[in-house]
């Protein structure tokens, strides 16, 4: 594919990306409206389930599920390593977010699962992962079980091709979601909430019972 083509490509996909994600954005906030008065911004909470149980495998090919890191909250995102610019930039945000809660960071568990199993092997995801947050696990699986998780957390994606690539983009939900230790929902982030903000809702949530 001619580098032209390639570069028109990526812009028509990363606004389709960006268009996918507003979209999201306005259904998942309009679920959440009922809910919305009872938790400051940042982040909010849909009125219906999201979440469940799921096996999948890490970039150090060890099976993981939802109950492999006990006590900590998990911050789970979806995406894949072949993103433009949508994934990479969520997983910079929860990054610096990670490192603005210091030693409280540590009662956090970062998770990006991806949408593009075939391309996303233990391999290659042992090697994105390695840009972000040290702690940050990359997951990926059969395709069966990407689909079981993606419908549990109501994950949409759309594969996007031209005549002419060799290769092929994903437009794929967008969200961060914060699951508590006993397996619920506690909020929903924005891919491109401020680390700072990421850092403030987090820590009010692992404290709001203290």
């Amino acid at each position: 594919m001619k580098k032209s083509s390639s570069i028109a490509f990526i812009g028509i996909a990363t606004v389709t990306l960006m268009a996918i994600a507003l979209a999201s954005f306005i259904y998942w906030h309009q679920l959440g409206k009922s809910n919305s008065k009872k938790l400051p911004t940042p982040g909010f909470l849909p009125v219906v389930h999201v979440g469940g149980p799921f096996t999948l495998m890490d970039h150090n090919k060890r099976q993981i599920t939802e109950k492999s890191f006990p006590g900590k909250f998990l911050l789970i995102t979806f995406g894949y390593t072949h993103c433009p610019d949508i994934c990479p930039s969520g997983l910079s945000n929860i990054s610096n977010a990670l490192k603005k809660l210091g030693k409280t960071a540590k009662l956090i568990q970062p998770l990006f699962i991806t949408v593009d199993p075939e391309r996303d092997t233990p391999k290659v995801l042992a090697s994105y992962v390695d840009h972000f947050h040290p702690s940050l696990r990359g997951l990926t699986g059969q395709k069966t079980q990407i689909e079981s998780v993606a419908r549990a957390f109501r994950i949409f994606s759309h594969t996007v091709t031209q005549d002419d690539a060799s290769e092929y983009l994903l437009n794929h939900t967008t969200f961060i979601y914060l699951m508590a230790p006993n397996g619920k929902l506690a909020r929903i982030f924005r891919h491109q909430t401020a680390a700072d903000d990421l850092a403030m809702a987090i820590s009010a949530e692992l404290y709001k019972d203290r």
